[in-house]
Parts: structure tokens; sequence; C-alpha cells
């Protein structure tokens, strides 16, 4: 299929690129405004105002200039490795503080940017490769909560009913993929999400209430939760946490990079990160959160087929309307989890084989390979799965060690470097000697 599109076709492809990261998107202020106690207007404000910022974060990126933008397919969203943190920061610390630290790290992003990227070295297909593999990996136990309804410890959770709506949504993208042509079969997840949330509609499962409930109309506003407040370890929190999201984008930049067929170079990742610092720091000044790329969207690059980033600046478009009229955004949100399970299976496993297919350039026949990946693997399902096993560790380490996307970058880096050095060509690429 061709990665060209029209401007129609191309919007309805960056709707499906939206209602894929909705859910994660919208996740972080609803667990964080839940976490410091807001109450219902301020979190109408946090939920809108976050939608706005991923599509002005996201054009940040999609801009190529001198100074910042990497000009892939990328959507970027809050991460969601700064939940923890920032509620930490927000409950002993205050509000302002949360939004000071954010700012203050946005800086740091850019002003490392230029360093960052000359470590790109670090990234050979082995990491990369294996960093992608662990993120589909790590996120599909997410897909399959939602798939039962949410929430594990409810009644109704593997009701079947909740069943039958993600596995409809399922075999909808599949009979797509199989049986669709052309513009149809590339928004395959578009067409699952809209038939499975008509059948839960039929069910009586589909909840209007979030419509009804959200304003007309809603306009930014810097500090709305009052004066930044810049308290040192706070700083600290937040810097460590925009470096795990930096590794965590530089594994989404070059996996994009090689589904599009463009070589992700230093200059291309040094304007990455600083689009990335410039949206933290407009996430601390109009109060949302840390952003960075989203890994299911290079799932639905893969899938789709379309390759440009008309795509993805319709996307943007649209989360900054959305933000503007919280009644229109909140239409994603009557999807009902089931169903959006359905379909985050599908792109996270996507993800995962789009690692799969970056490590196919390594060469299998030398053992070190295998045990780099195969640890790093380890590592990275292994400890997020039981990120207790470090609960008698400082909470600074804990940070790193319950994140298994983090293990598995650092493991992967350091044997990397351990077993074949400081060095990008290598024989583990292409099967060399």
């Amino acid at each position: 299929m061709t990665s060209e599109t029209g401007n129609g076709k191309s919007a309805v492809l960056g709707l499906q690129h939206l209602l894929a990261m909705y859910a994660g998107a919208v996740a972080v202020p609803l667990l964080i405004g839940t976490g410091l106690g807001f109450n219902e207007a301020q979190m109408t404000y946090l939920i809108s105002i976050d939608i706005f910022m991923c599509g002005v974060a996201t054009l940040l990126q999609l801009t190529v200039n001198k100074f910042f933008g990497i000009g892939l397919p990328v959507v970027l969203g809050c991460a969601i490795q700064a939940v923890a943190p920032l509620i930490l920061i927000g409950q002993t610390q205050g509000v302002g503080t949360v939004y000071g630290s954010i700012i203050a790290a946005g800086i740091f992003v850019v002003l490392i940017s230029g360093f960052f990227s000359k470590v790109e070295k670090l990234f050979p297909p082995i990491v990369t490769g294996t960093v992608i593999t662990t993120i589909g990996l790590t996120l599909i136990p997410v897909a399959i909560t939602k798939m039962g309804g949410g929430d594990a410890a409810n009644k109704t959770f593997g009701d079947p009913t909740n069943l039958l709506l993600a596995f409809v949504t399922i075999l909808l993208i599949l009979a797509i993929q199989v049986f669709g042509r052309g513009f149809v079969r590339s928004i395959a997840v578009l067409v699952g999400l809209v038939g499975g949330t008509v059948l839960a509609a039929l069910l009586g499962q589909v909840d209007l209430a979030a419509i009804g409930h959200a304003p007309m109309f809603h306009v930014p506003q810097p500090f709305y939760f009052g004066t930044p407040k810049f308290e040192p370890f706070s700083i600290l929190l937040m810097i460590i946490i925009s470096i795990v999201s930096m590794v965590e984008s530089t594994g989404v930049y070059f996996a994009l990079g090689d589904i599009v067929g463009k070589q992700v170079k230093e200059d291309d990742l040094k304007r990455g990160y600083r689009a990335e610092g410039l949206a933290v720091i407009l996430g601390g000044l109009f109060n949302t959160f840390p952003y960075t790329g989203f890994s299911q969207n290079v799932g639905l690059v893969q899938l789709s087929g379309i390759k440009t980033r008309r795509p993805i600046y319709f996307s943007a478009i649209f989360l900054i309307i959305l933000g503007l009229f919280p009644k229109v955004g909140a239409l994603a949100q009557i999807i009902p989890e089931p169903v959006l399970g359905g379909g985050m299976l599908v792109m996270f496993g996507m993800v995962a084989v789009q690692g799969m297919k970056m490590l196919s350039k390594v060469n299998y026949n030398d053992e070190k390979n295998l045990l780099i990946i195969a640890i790093s693997i380890g590592f990275g399902l292994g400890f997020n799965a039981m990120p207790t096993l470090f609960s008698k560790l400082p909470e600074t380490v804990q940070m790193f060690t319950g994140n298994g996307i983090v293990m598995s970058s650092l493991s992967a880096i350091i044997l990397n470097l351990l077993f074949h050095g400081y060095k990008r060509e290598t024989k583990i690429e292409n099967g060399a000697a």
C-alpha cells in the first residue's frame, strides 16, 4: 500500500491515532488528579489541558527546523512513569512544587539534548530491538486487563459481555486486515474500535455521562493551580524521570525510523529531545505533565502502512480542538474498556513484533548477543511484573528497578558496551563477521 494519502483519508488516519493514544493520555491526569484529591472542576481542567497540550507537543515534534522537531510520525503523550513521583511530590510538597519540578526538568532536557544525542551509538539494533520488544510485551498485560473490564478487583472483571466486546473488536481488526483493501485496511484499528463501541451500545454498555458533565468550551490557562515552586529534591526526582522518558523516546524514534526507512542521526535526536524538553516546559507552565513518545502509535504506523507525517498533523490538530471543547473530547471516553483492550492488544503486539524485526539484524551465532537479549528482556518483564522485589531498597533506586522498560534499557546498553564496546557498526549487525 502506498504511504501517500489525501487530506480526507489522512484525517481519518489521524483520528485512529488519536483514539489509540487517548486512553493512555488521559490516564495520567486521572491518576495524578485522583491521587492529589482534585475536585471535579480541577479534574475537568486537568484532562482538557492534557489533551490540548498533547496536540501542541506532537506538533513540536512534527515541525522540523534548525532547533527542534525530529520529523517522524510520532505522537507525544503524558509519561506514565511520572505518575507516582508527581503524586509523591504533590502530597509532600504541594501542587506548586509539582509544576516547578516539571518546568525545571524540561529546561534540563533542553540543555542536555546535545550531549544525550551524542550517545546514539549506545543504541545499535540489539539494544533498540530489545527495548522495543520489551515495551510491547510489557504493555500487553495492560491491554489484557482492559479486555476484562479495566479493574481486576471488580466482581464484573472477566464478565462474558466484556470478553465478547474485546474479542469482537479483535476479530473486526483481523477481518479488515485479511479482507480489506487499500485505505480501509489501513484503518483496521479504528473500524474495530467503532464496531466494538456500537456493539457495546446495543448491549447497554456505553455510558454517556462524561459528555453531559463536561463543559462546552475551555480555555487553557497558565499557572491554573498557582505559582510554581522549586524544591531541589523534587527537581532531582523529575530530572531522573525525564532521563527515563528520553531513553524510552529514543527507542520509539529508532523504531519509527526503522519503519519509515529513515536513519535517525545525532542531529535528529538532538532536535527530538529539544522538542520533548520544550513540551515538558509548556506542560509545567500550563499545569499538565511531562511528555514522551507514545509507543502504541508505533504499532499503528506499522499496521496501517502509512509512513508520512500528514495523519499525525491531523491527529495533533484534533487533540488541540478536543482540548478546547471538552464535550467533544468526552466522546472518546465512551469507548468501553474491553473494546479499548482489544484494540490495544493488537497495537502493543505490533510494537513487540517491530522490536523483533529490528532484532533480525542481530548475529545470533554470537552467544554474547543471545545473553544480552535474554537477560535484558528477562529484567524488563520480570522486574515490571514484580516491582516489590526491590521494596527494601531506597525509593530512588526503586524508581529505576520498578520500571521494566528502564531496567531492560540499562541492561541492554551496559551488556552491549561490556561485550562489544562503544561502536555502532559491529559484528552484531547484519550477521557480519
